[in-house]
């Protein structure tokens, strides 16, 4: 992944969250679309038994929560 672009932020569509089989879920989790298609989102643990938020942290410190409009 490392060279390709984020080139989208979305929330993701019904058919990738019941791919993961997380219909239900109150919270739609926001994806980052890559310039190659790649879709990047998390997961609330690593057996991927549901959705999860992306948190990051700006150069300035300052903390951010990832979601979509």
């Amino acid at each position: 992944m490392l060279g390709l672009k984020i080139v989208g932020i979305r929330k993701m569509t019904k058919k990738e969250i019941r791919y993961e089989g997380w219909e239900g879920q109150i919270d739609v989790p926001t994806a980052i679309v890559l310039s190659d298609g790649t879709l990047l989102y998390a997961s609330r643990d690593d057996e991927g038994n549901g959705p999860g938020q992306i948190f990051g942290k700006a150069p300035d410190g300052k903390a951010f929560q990832l979601a979509s409009k």
